[in-house]
């Protein structure tokens, strides 16, 4: 089902990457050409406690912000939402619209009957994406969730490609690098840190193809089609 936008919603605990996700997000679809805008949101501001991101994408200019009400997709960044209420939204599904999207960050099935009977009765697809240990199979580290998040989302809804999934992981995590031009030592310094950055950004590019690879035959298996039509922007507009 073709829609004008999809607004997404990201629950999920601190420390989890899900703001930078949303800014990943954004900004792949704006290099894709269409409009695109993020926000987060913020309690107490601490790891493991509830935080939750926005990333909204259409065809036509979005000007509002603030909390995503009716998501089109819900991204569940840890089982502590579902299993322990740690979300602002209760129950984590609540305003999902029909026809919509929820990936968790589970192997496990989380959902109650009464969770399932109701999703499906919006014909919500449930995609349980073991997005932690995924990562640690492709990048050595859990601190690539986000990355397998963000690919698993547009694996699902189509729309934005690799290249622009990877511009967008470049956009937030490259940072120029200039030559001091001081001592020899201090300019080698700042040539392995660059390096470290080149690695792990390497890990992060594919932890999200990966993922996105794996997110698009499940959406086949599922019969989704792409959630939005071809973007009103070229590149060149974008660029």
């Amino acid at each position: 089902m073709k829609r004008k936008r999809v607004n997404i919603r990201m629950p999920g605990l601190g420390g989890q990457g899900a703001v930078t996700a949303a800014h990943i997000i954004a900004t792949a679809a704006d290099y894709e050409g269409y409009y695109a805008v993020s926000n987060p949101f913020f309690g107490a501001e601490k790891r493991m406690a509830p935080a939750e991101s926005y990333a909204r994408i259409g065809v036509e200019p979005i000007y509002d912000r603030g909390e995503v009400v009716y998501p089109d997709v819900i991204m569940v960044f840890h089982n502590h939402v579902i299993t322990m209420g740690k979300s602002y939204t209760m129950p984590f599904y609540s305003g999902i619209k029909k026809n919509g999207l929820i990936i968790i960050n589970s192997e496990e099935d989380l959902l109650t009957p009464g969770d399932k009977a109701y999703l499906d009765s919006l014909n919500v697809k449930v995609y349980n994406f073991p997005a932690t240990k995924f990562a640690i199979e492709q990048a050595g580290t859990e601190l690539a969730t986000n990355m397998a998040m963000v690919g698993a989302l547009f694996g699902c809804i189509g729309s934005v490609g690799l290249e622009a999934i990877e511009e967008g992981i470049k956009a937030r995590f490259l940072k120029k690098f200039v030559a001091s031009g001081g001592t020899a030592s201090l300019d080698s310094a700042l040539e392995r840190k660059f390096k470290k950055k080149l690695e792990l950004i390497e890990k992060n590019l594919n932890t999200a193809k990966a993922a996105y690879e794996l997110a698009a035959e499940w959406a086949k298996s599922q019969g989704l089609e792409s959630f939005l039509p071809p973007p009103p922007k070229k590149k060149a507009e974008v660029a």
